[in-house]
């Protein structure tokens, strides 16, 4: 379930509570009156069965709330409630398979937000990789794949095309668009530094046989692989089962094959400079169309038009 915290204007106080008293999905509903100080208002609180979190929220943004309140929602681990229960019984659908799509928005939007703190995750991500081509580590290589902050981008991506929210989809792209080339001109600028240094040659990714030879060798597995982990990753941010997130990080081949052309080119090996940018390219297509697949499947489930709330852009 989710905790729903509104500050409502006092004339719309009573019609909030009728959309939450008349819901099924809605239990333990709170109000306290003329407690918010700014804005002033009253505070409605209640939780709400995740299936039905989409519906309930829409009716007090038809009352305006969200401009002239606040609505906020939050994640409840532990509900100990017959109420809380029967809520969740009644409420449509089932609480695994809901999209909560204000959620998603606010999560993907928050995550592709171009920023100091993604440009420092993904350059350092991609000097992980190189590290790993270096001294031929696939651990490392695994390493940089955790780190790697870009599936935030290419999952908001997809929402916002299948949401036609196109502030979002400008956004993610244009972090992408940046944080990519920059991280590979600052990998490259390390690689060129250890280079002249004497630390390494060209002889490190000469020949074949090394065992992250697969980060610039794309081929078909590559889009498989590609379309899996996108999909995964998009059924784990859905179905608030993040756990799974780990594993989409460290099955796509984005911020390796990033750091691997870094290193070829300063090398001069330019073959394995095109190999590893296919790479990369079939591996964030792949992710943002099985990404985008997913919500079309799930689209049964919307019970709501988009709010239009623009993004935040603090």
């Amino acid at each position: 379930m989710l905790h729903l915290r509104a500050i409502c204007p006092p004339e719309h106080t009573e019609a909030a509570l009728r959309a939450l008293r008349e819901h099924p999905g809605a239990a333990h509903v709170v109000l306290l009156r003329g407690v918010a100080l700014v804005p002033e208002g009253d505070l409605i609180e209640a939780d709400i069965a995740r299936e039905a979190t989409d519906e309930v929220v829409a009716a007090l943004c038809g009352l305006g709330i969200d401009h002239s309140g606040g609505i906020t929602l939050e994640q409840i681990d532990t509900a100990l409630s017959d109420a809380a229960d029967e809520a969740e019984v009644r409420a449509p659908g089932d609480g695994a398979d809901a999209v909560v799509w204000e959620e998603l928005l606010a999560r993907t939007g928050d995550e592709s937000r171009l920023n100091g703190t993604f440009l420092a995750f993904l350059a350092i991500a991609c000097l992980l990789a190189a590290v790993g081509v270096i001294t031929d580590s696939p651990v490392t290589i695994v390493g940089a794949m955790v780190v790697g902050p870009e599936f935030g981008p290419l999952a908001a991506i997809a929402v916002g095309l299948v949401r036609r929210r196109w502030d979002l989809a400008r956004r993610a792209a244009v972090a992408l668009a940046i944080g990519f080339p920059l991280a590979m001109l600052i990998t490259a600028g390390g690689t060129a530094l250890g280079n002249a240094a004497g630390l390494f040659d060209a002889s490190v990714i000469a020949g074949g046989g090394h065992q992250v030879d697969f980060v610039y060798e794309v081929g078909p597995w590559s889009l498989i692989v590609a379309l899996l982990a996108g999909a995964a990753g998009m059924l784990s941010m859905t179905s608030a089962k993040s756990a799974a997130l780990v594993g989409v990080f460290i099955s796509v081949t984005t911020v390796p094959a990033a750091g691997y052309a870094s290193v070829a080119a300063i090398l001069g090996d330019w073959s394995r400079v095109v190999g590893s940018i296919g790479q990369l390219v079939v591996n964030l297509v792949g992710i943002v169309v099985a990404a985008a697949a997913v919500l079309l499947i799930r689209r049964v489930t919307w019970t709501t038009e988009d709010a239009g709330r623009p993004l935040p852009e603090g």
